[in-house]
C-alpha cells in the first residue's frame, strides 16, 4: 500500500469539513509488528463552541490535545469500558476534533479478530468507535500521537468517496446539541455503526 500520508495542512480544517473529508481515508496502526489498516466509513464532528464537545467547558488536562494543532490523536475512555479514537482538526487554540466511529477492515483482519474475540457477524469487527479501538489495539497510550510524523499510528489518502455516496445525520449517543447533523457516513457500507441518531435523521 503506497497511499500518501495525510499532511498537517489537511488536518487544519474545521471539524465539519474534516469529518466529511476523512471518509475513505485509511487508518494505519502497527500492532505487535503487524500493520492493521481500515477504511474510515463513519465520523462525527465536534467543535469548540459545541456543547457536545469535551472542549466546550475549556482547556483541561484531558482536552489539552484538542486545543493544539490539527493532526493529533485524542483518545479517551468512556462508560468505564470503551476507548474512542479522535483526530484533532483546525489550528492551535480552536479545539476541534473528529470522532472516528467505524472503519472497514483492509489489512490485518486476523489480528483484529484475535483482539475482538468471537463475533456473531463479520461487520461487528469494527462497526463502532469502541469496537474499532479494540480491534486496532488503541488505548489511552495512543493519546496525543502526532499522526503526521508517527510510524505507529497515522492516516493515508486511501480511496476517494464521491459526494453521492456520502450521507449525514445527527450524532449518536449525546444528550445536548442533538439537532446538529454532524455525523457523516458512506451509504450502504456494512461497517457503518447501527447506533440510533440523537435527533431527526436528514
Amino acid at each position: 500500500m503506497r497511499e500518501k500520508r495525510l499532511t498537517r495542512t489537511f488536518y487544519r480544517q474545521s471539524s465539519l469539513t474534516l469529518a466529511k473529508g476523512l471518509l475513505g481515508k485509511y487508518l494505519h496502526r502497527v500492532y505487535a509488528g503487524t500493520m492493521l489498516v481500515g477504511k474510515i466509513v463513519e465520523t462525527e464532528a465536534y467543535g469548540m463552541r459545541d456543547p457536545a464537545s469535551h472542549s466546550f467547558k475549556g482547556r483541561t488536562p484531558r482536552t489539552e490535545v484538542m486545543f493544539g494543532d490539527g493532526g493529533f490523536s485524542y483518545v479517551y475512555f468512556t462508560y468505564g469500558m470503551h476507548h474512542c479514537f479522535n483526530v484533532t482538526g483546525s489550528v492551535e487554540g480552536n479545539a476541534e476534533a473528529v470522532l472516528i466511529r467505524a472503519v472497514e477492515p483492509i489489512a490485518g483482519r486476523g489480528v483484529m479478530q484475535t483482539l475482538r474475540g468471537a463475533l456473531k457477524r463479520e461487520q461487528d469487527l469494527t462497526n463502532g468507535p469502541g469496537k474499532l479501538c479494540q480491534a486496532f489495539g488503541i488505548t489511552r497510550q495512543e493519546n496525543r500521537i502526532d499522526l503526521v510524523d508517527s510510524e505507529e499510528l497515522y492516516l493515508t489518502t486511501g480511496e476517494q468517496v464521491p459526494d453521492s455516496e456520502i450521507a449525514n445525520s445527527t450524532r449518536i449517543g449525546i444528550s445536548v446539541a442533538m439537532e446538529e447533523p454532524w455525523r457523516f457516513f458512506i451509504k450502504n457500507n456494512p461497517y457503518v455503526s447501527k447506533g440510533k441518531p440523537s435527533g431527526t435523521k436528514l
